[in-house]
């Protein structure tokens, strides 16, 4: 500080071999925060229209021609943006312009925790730009890059993703038929029954009265909601049944996971689809980043002499860790006799609902492994053709 006084703040004292940009992304405008060679290392704003893809390559031509004119070279442009509801579609387009492009998770930046944050499109940008420059010059763990599916991956998995919300949607419709009749004294209607309107009009309150007019119509009603969901559904899972044996019949890569998931007793054909489009269908260097993906990796808090495990990190996908948990469950009841269930018996008598989240990392590490590098679970079996 004596050798080199500064009366203001200091600048970031890198070697910026790219022009680094920084996109803040929003439903109406774009904030671009831009570092470029030459500028005296200082962060500047602009603002193109939301979806004005060409302005935003314009700005970058602008920034290109300008860095030279300061240094005499030509630089090339490297991006970051956070995941949001644009997708990767941004993302997509840059990289087909040749332009090194960087998705991140937000949650993954740090932030200060004592006191409270002003939070703008400004500051995120420069946030954003800081992660960036620490990223590329190697930090570890500075933030967390997501991996953009291509789009056929993307594409895949939308009918796993559809058929869970109209099961969802499904469950909320019959619960509430049921809700509106055990008001009435009701409790042995089943709304997913075939004979559902037959045995509504022969439905009498447990005083002995005949259901109120509007009550039978706003359940008429949730049942017209519910038989159209059960008809997409059907409609769904028809689809989703003939992809996968379009699937199993092609020489694609997805072909032989798929079948040998399949092939394994206690894993259906929905499982299956899930496990692959969710998870197996990217790459991982061990398995400790499996069970990261699925938010199954323990979390410790070990300071000195205390020593804890707060559970799962839950920070990844909740829809594998919801079917690996299932499927825990089911490969119990299938598979008894394999190493996984035998080590669950030996261990699970005490905390039932942590050992079977163990078994769930376990299982979900031992597929991968099966599916990748082709190691047979220990004492699992196959289906008979």
């Amino acid at each position: 500080m004596l050798d080199q006084p500064c009366e203001g703040q200091a600048a970031i004292r890198t070697q910026i071999g790219a022009i680094f940009v920084s996109l803040e992304l929003s439903r109406s405008s774009w904030l671009i925060t831009s570092l470029s060679p030459g500028g005296g290392e200082k962060m500047s704003k602009h603002s193109v229209g939301a979806g004005d893809v060409a302005g935003l390559l314009a700005l970058f031509a602008e920034f290109r021609r300008k860095a030279a004119m300061r240094t005499g070279r030509s630089y090339p442009i490297i991006t970051v943006q956070e995941t949001g509801l644009d997708g990767f579609w941004l993302h997509r387009v840059l990289c087909r312009e040749g332009i090194e492009s960087h998705v991140v998770d937000p949650a993954s930046i740090a932030a200060p925790r004592r006191r409270r944050r002003a939070k703008t499109d400004r500051l995120d940008g420069e946030a954003l730009l800081r992660a960036l420059l620490a990223y590329k010059r190697g930090e570890p763990r500075v933030c967390a890059m997501v991996v953009a599916p291509s789009p056929e991956e993307e594409d895949r998995r939308r009918l796993c993703r559809e058929r869970q919300t109209l099961i969802c949607e499904r469950t909320t419709h019959v619960n509430r038929i049921k809700g509106l009749l055990f008001a009435q004294g009701i409790t042995d209607y089943a709304p997913q029954r075939r004979d559902r309107r037959e045995r509504l009009a022969a439905l009498h309150t447990a005083d002995g009265r005949a259901l109120p007019p509007h009550l039978t119509a706003q359940i008429s009603r949730e049942l017209d909601r519910l038989e159209l969901l059960v008809d997409q559904i059907k409609r769904v899972e028809a689809e989703q049944e003939a992809v996968l044996a379009e699937t199993g019949a092609g020489e694609t890569a997805a072909s032989e996971p798929v079948a040998m998931l399949s092939a394994v007793r206690g894993i259906g054909a929905t499982f299956a689809a899930v496990l692959w489009s969710e998870g197996f269908y990217r790459s991982f260097a061990n398995r400790r980043q499996v069970a990261a993906y699925a938010g199954l990796a323990a979390t410790p808090w070990r300071s000195g002499s205390i020593m804890h495990e707060q559970g799962v990190s839950k920070a990844g996908n909740p829809r594998l860790r919801t079917v690996m948990i299932q499927l825990a469950w089911l490969w119990l009841r299938h598979q008894p006799q394999s190493a996984l269930a035998r080590w669950f018996q030996a261990r699970g008598q005490r905390d039932r609902k942590r050992a079977i989240v163990a078994l769930a990392r376990k299982l979900l590490v031992a597929l991968w492994k099966y599916v990748t590098a082709g190691v047979v679970i220990e004492g699992a079996v196959i289906k008979t053709a």
